[in-house]
């Protein structure tokens, strides 16, 4: 399985980008999908995951009214929305597949199998 982020770049603070992450070799039907974040000299820390079939979703409290996770079956691509960006947002970006049988709401990193590569999202003040 291969997840390839992208999306990220540099944006002022109030703006917004949407990240995708799209899976190779497996589809994400039946799964809890994920995005992390790790900021510099950070953990890497939840932010938003989806369950696959059901489309439920869960947010952290940090960015909760923010930010939108979505998937495109067709496209077997998973999305986060990020609306009024703050600095404090700046981090590298990850999807992550959760492991069989976790339920939407597991923010625990390692719950998720697979990972993609990570993408930066920048926010200036």
């Amino acid at each position: 399985v291969q997840l390839q982020a992208s999306g990220g770049g540099l944006v002022q603070a109030g703006g917004s980008l949407r990240l995708s992450c799209t899976a190779s070799g497996r589809t994400f039907s039946g799964y809890v999908m994920g995005w992390f974040r790790q900021a510099p000299r950070k953990e890497r820390e939840f932010v938003a995951s989806i369950r696959w079939n059901s489309g439920n979703t869960y947010y952290a409290d940090s960015v909760k009214g923010r930010f939108t996770i979505s998937r495109d079956s067709a496209k077997n691509t998973v999305y986060l929305q990020m609306n009024s960006l703050k600095p404090e947002d700046t981090a590298v970006y990850y999807c992550a597949t959760g492991r069989v049988g976790i339920v939407v709401t597991s923010t625990d990193k390692t719950k998720y199998e697979y990972w993609g590569q990570g993408t930066l999202v920048t926010v200036s003040s």
